[in-house]
């Protein structure tokens, strides 16, 4: 099945309200053009060089998602044109895209990752220094940083439901959220192993790879 096929499949599962972010990482621009040829225009890359890269190469009107873990050095080369970033996992990586904001006149949209999964090499925080980060001074002087939203990766299991439970307690504390921070609308949750039981659990954005582009090397 050619990429195209792939696409158009998993966008006739997701419901109109759910925003697909197809995880490009590692594939070749004629693999992201097919799928942008096919319609697609909200790409998801976990190094900022290689998305820096293929923004400089591919079409003006991508939307450039950066979905891995960011090192604060490397915030400031995507800094001009990232659409979102997934993975804000600290205060001193909010500071430093607030930074890099202002420094290029403009408010850069993020996710506060959470920590959900029982493995401990995913990162991200807890509700307890969630909570305590937003209610600080320091937080609420950020004028450059949009926080749209939560992101949070299920433990890596073929058990159902401890991911369904992760799931379920990711939106439970996103709807909870939404009382200090109303603007949060995304919930990005789910790839492709697991996107099914997010959409169940109230993922509003999926990021999905393997299943459109095949298997990485």
């Amino acid at each position: 099945m050619k990429i195209a096929e792939k696409l158009s499949h998993i966008k006739n599962s997701l419901p109109a309200s759910v925003t697909l972010v197809a995880v490009s990482k590692t594939k070749p621009l004629e693999d992201l053009l097919e799928a942008y040829d096919a319609g697609q225009r909200i790409f998801g890359e976990n190094k900022i060089q290689e998305m820096t890269s293929k923004w400089e190469t591919l079409p003006k009107d991508i939307s450039w998602h950066m979905i891995g873990h960011v090192q604060r050095n490397k915030v400031k080369y995507m800094a001009p044109y990232v659409a979102l970033i997934h993975g804000v996992d600290s205060l001193k990586l909010l500071k430093e895209i607030n930074k890099q904001g202002a420094n290029n006149n403009r408010t850069i949209n993020c996710l506060l990752q959470v920590h959900i999964a029982e493995e401990d090499t995913k990162f991200g925080f807890d509700e307890e220094e969630l909570t305590a980060m937003i209610q600080d001074p320091e937080f609420s002087s950020l004028a450059h940083i949009h926080i749209s939203g939560l992101m949070g990766m299920a433990t890596f299991t073929n058990d159902t439901l401890q991911v369904r439970r992760e799931f379920k307690a990711l939106h439970q504390l996103y709807t909870k959220l939404q009382e200090q921070l109303p603007d949060m609308t995304i919930l990005s949750t789910g790839m492709s192993g697991d996107y099914t039981i997010a959409l169940e659990e109230g993922s509003t954005m999926v990021r999905i790879g393997s299943s459109i582009f095949g298997a990485r090397k």
